[in-house]
């Protein structure tokens, strides 16, 4: 789908940082990836057939990739992304005219023929060619060509953030997504399975020691979700009764895993389910079920084909980012990466550079995960806990239209963003309903970064765009500065070290006492009691809030 705001921008444009980002200089193929270019939107994508047959010994692949799109715009040569070293051969428009084209980097140009605005048509890419190895999956994109312990052929494909073009010929551009679904067909040996996103469509055997595998999604999707998982497979099913009726679970692992996965995927998934669509809503993607396929990386949120690597066991590989042992009670990988499913699958931002969307809603989904378990105590501590990671080097939101991505603290700081916004409107029913509107209004639609801060701000009645700002668009961390008068009758408070306006307010309480404050860069005042002023502490601000507390003798 194309987004509604296509805006074809020129390049100085595109080469403008946003407001409070680093300086960086951006290529010619950083725009040409980044950008919506005129020879990207006069097309609207409807639908990708894309197929693949990997060759295991040589680690190359072979393939296509049909295109259905709709001609929206003038129509002229197409601009499809692809990188090296893969090559096109051929390509064919509506299954009958053969068409030109040439290469400009990471860009082909297709010289598609005049066709009438509102039309639907086709073009067929072939292409072939050495596959892009990925070195550190899931962080670096590629192909894995690997074993499993009994040394038998284990290959899949990471892309998020490099880009899907790194495998398969496509618009690589998280604007447009296929809105009419897409199928993946693998043509593998005899004695593999393959595995992919949504239902099995067909298998079969072709008679020269080879099956092709197709699957298929209804729903649109990302191209970096169309992943091919290849290997001695095994699976089972169940059906979860979820908000929108019966939904068809799946599991895929190697096969000696199989009894140690019976007795640890199921639990670990369904309290997910009944979790996330508590805090988010339904789960988005009914109709093309939820299944999660072993790997040998960590694990990725490919949608409805959620990838797993924890080894069986809860934490991040055995490890608890939050240092506080929360973290060691849960798999964080089937929480994490199914989280996705609705932050990042579901609502998906038209830019890289807002990431943060999926990545920052997304690891506050752990937090949210733990509150439903263990209460609000262990979410604060949790949450807390991960700033260990923030490093604040640079901002979470960086240039636009250049596939530019920002600092990795879009997961920890972006989490921290949403549990102070959600702990300052004291109102869980209201926080809940707004991430349920957000998947509900934004429900397979891709947005930026700006329309998720209005709709927060406009459900929450309040404004929150200098909060937003100061998260997102600064390294800084807000101080939070306060004393008391001699008689402890009155509190005083500001903000220091923010951006103007900075206007994030606290919420303090206990089980017999609450205040409620809006600090300012100014200094201000409130009356209180013993029982409020005793709400006044460092560990008790900080644990809810992400801003540096400090306990002050008298206004400078």
């Amino acid at each position: 789908m194309l987004t509604k705001k296509m805006l074809t921008v020129s390049c100085a444009c595109l080469l403008t940082l946003y407001a409070g980002a680093q300086s960086k200089s951006f290529t010619h193929a950083d725009t040409l990836r980044g950008s919506l270019t005129p020879e990207r939107t006069w097309w609207d994508i409807q639908r990708y057939d894309l197929a693949v047959k990997p060759d295991y010994a040589n680690k190359t692949i072979s393939g296509s990739n049909t295109i259905t799109y709709k001609v929206v715009g003038n129509s002229q040569r197409m601009q499809i992304d692809m990188r090296e070293p893969l090559l096109i051969d051929s390509v064919i428009f509506n299954q009958k005219e053969t068409l030109s084209f040439a290469k400009e980097g990471t860009v082909w140009y297709i010289n598609t023929p005049k066709q009438k605005k509102n039309s639907t048509n086709t073009v067929a890419i072939y292409y072939h060619g050495k596959a892009h190895e990925a070195v550190r999956p899931p962080w670096d994109g590629g192909w894995t060509w690997t074993t499993d312990s009994l040394g038998r052929p284990w290959m899949t494909v990471t892309c998020q953030g490099l880009g899907a073009s790194i495998w398969y010929p496509c618009k690589d551009h998280q604007s447009d997504e296929p809105d009419k679904g897409a199928s993946l067909t693998m043509t593998v040996a005899d004695s593999l399975s393959a595995i992919a996103m949504g239902r099995l469509e067909s298998k079969e055997a072709n008679g020269d020691g080879t099956t092709s595998w197709k699957w298929s999604v209804v729903n649109p999707i990302s191209n970096y979700c169309l992943i091919p998982y290849i290997g001695k497979y095994v699976n089972w099913g169940e059906t979860y009764k979820g908000e929108k009726g019966p939904l068809d679970i799946n599991y895929w692992v190697l096969d000696y895993n199989l009894e140690k996965a019976k007795a640890y995927m199921p639990k670990e998934v369904n309290i997910m389910l009944h979790a996330f669509e508590h805090w988010f809503g339904p789960y988005p993607f009914y109709e093309d079920g939820y299944k999660l396929v072993e790997t040998s990386n960590t694990g990725m949120e490919h949608q409805s084909a959620v990838s797993y690597g924890n080894w069986y066991k809860p934490g991040y590989r055995g490890r608890d980012g939050s240092g506080t042992g929360w973290g060691m009670k849960w798999d964080f990988i089937i929480i994490h990466e199914s989280g996705h499913e609705w932050f990042g699958n579901n609502i998906t931002t038209n830019d890289l550079a807002d990431m943060w969307v999926h990545e920052g809603f997304t690891n506050y989904s752990e937090t949210l995960f733990i509150d439903y378990l263990f209460g609000v105590e262990a979410a604060n501590q949790y949450n807390q806990g991960i700033r260990r990671g923030i490093r604040n080097d640079k901002t979470i939101i960086p240039a636009y239209y250049v596939n530019a991505q920002g600092s990795g603290d879009m997961y920890p700081k972006g989490g921290n963003l949403l549990h102070s916004i959600r702990h300052s409107m004291d109102d869980d029913n209201r926080f809940r309903n707004i991430l349920r509107g957000l998947n509900k209004d934004f429900y397979h639609k891709t947005v930026n970064s700006t329309e998720v801060e209005r709709y927060v701000s406009a459900k929450a009645g309040f404004n929150y765009s200098k909060v937003f700002d100061q998260y997102l668009r600064t390294t800084q961390i807000p101080s939070f500065e306060y004393y008391f008068s001699d008689d402890k009758t009155k509190v005083f408070y500001r903000y220091s070290n923010c951006v103007p306006g900075f206007n994030l307010p606290l919420v303090l309480k206990s089980s017999t006492a609450n205040v409620r404050i809006m600090p300012k860069e100014q200094w201000q005042s409130s009356t209180v009691n013993s029982e409020q002023a005793s709400l006044f502490t460092k560990t008790a601000i900080e644990a809810m809030y992400y801003v540096n507390v400090a306990a002050v003798t008298a206004a400078p």
